[in-house]
């Protein structure tokens, strides 16, 4: 087991550094960490060149080799499977912890989970919430699926990125659980969303109408941190015309995680197929890259 004062200065090996992860891991070395860094993208690690204590690297290996613990922040399933069968299960040394941030499917992680464990590595998965601005200001929420020493070992390098550091359960776990999160923050953006548009329409002033729901029982993330209506809340997406933050094509992918989850589990979700297709729609307008948020701009131009 990993005791505190060790994890303190840990070598840790990060790969994937897009609008989450470059945060994440600019508050590790921030902590005094030791981090090794790679991305495919050569521009994200042009953030990391001016900081003694990254290391970047050319290829992931050289990210996985040193390193005590190894956090992935990548877009989907399938890159983490690849990446963890050609560079990182062959390249870690016995006892590494693999934390992956990503959120990708149940099963996957599951297997990846099983592999480790034959190569006595160890494979938790730990997916975030909080976007863009709780990775910045490290106080994102990791729900994290793994055994519980592994989870105890983990938890002082999870705690320098974020505040809510939970157990979710066994391996899976915390993807269940982020899965069920995501689903709902689609269908509040798109409620916000509405709301605001129709009391724009109706005359109101954003900011009162803003003041009047978030001191009212409509009340949510959507329309007190992150509100979707330009110039309500400073330094979110929707105030830097949507560019930033969790793009709208990233909010179809977890919702059709979330869709698939459900139809395993037999559990009726007719909201979340309607804020799927909506979010489809949306993309196909050219709007795949801006953030979720943008589905207030959207029903705005509608």
């Amino acid at each position: 087991m990993v005791h505190l004062s060790f994890a303190r200065y840990a070598s840790i090996g990060f790969l994937g550094l897009g609008n989450m992860g470059k945060h994440m891991a600019t508050n590790l070395i921030a902590a005094n960490h030791h981090v090794t860094i790679f991305d495919v993208n050569p521009q994200a690690l042009d953030h990391f060149k001016e900081q003694k204590q990254a290391k970047i690297v050319t290829v992931p290996q050289q990210a996985v080799q040193s390193s005590e613990f190894v956090i992935l922040m990548l877009p989907n399933g399938k890159i983490v499977r690849d990446v963890c069968q050609s560079s990182l299960f062959p390249a870690a040394k016995k006892g590494t912890y693999i934390i992956d941030c990503s959120t990708i499917d149940v099963r996957t992680s599951k297997e990846m989970a099983d592999m480790a464990r034959s190569k006595q590595l160890s494979f938790l998965d730990a997916p975030v919430s909080g976007g863009t601005t709780g990775a910045q200001k490290g106080t994102l929420t990791f729900m994290v699926g793994g055994q519980e020493n592994d989870f105890k070992a983990i938890e002082p390098i999870l705690s320098k990125m974020g505040k809510n550091i939970v157990h979710a359960g066994t391996n899976g776990s915390g993807l269940s659980a982020k899965i069920c999160n995501n689903l709902l923050l689609a269908i509040s953006m798109i409620g916000t969303s509405e709301a605001m548009n129709l009391g724009i329409k109706l005359g109101l002033n954003t900011d009162l109408l803003a003041k009047l729901i978030n001191s009212s029982t409509g009340q949510c993330w959507s329309s007190q941190t992150y509100n979707p209506c330009p110039g309500v809340v400073p330094n979110v997406p929707s105030s830097n015309d949507y560019n930033g933050g969790f793009a709208s094509e990233m909010m179809i992918k977890d919702l059709l995680l979330a869709l698939e989850a459900a139809k395993e589990a037999q559990a009726a979700t007719p909201l979340t197929e309607k804020a799927t297709e909506l979010y489809r729609e949306i993309c196909s307008n050219g709007l795949n890259k801006k953030d979720f948020s943008v589905v207030f701009k959207y029903l705005n131009k509608k």
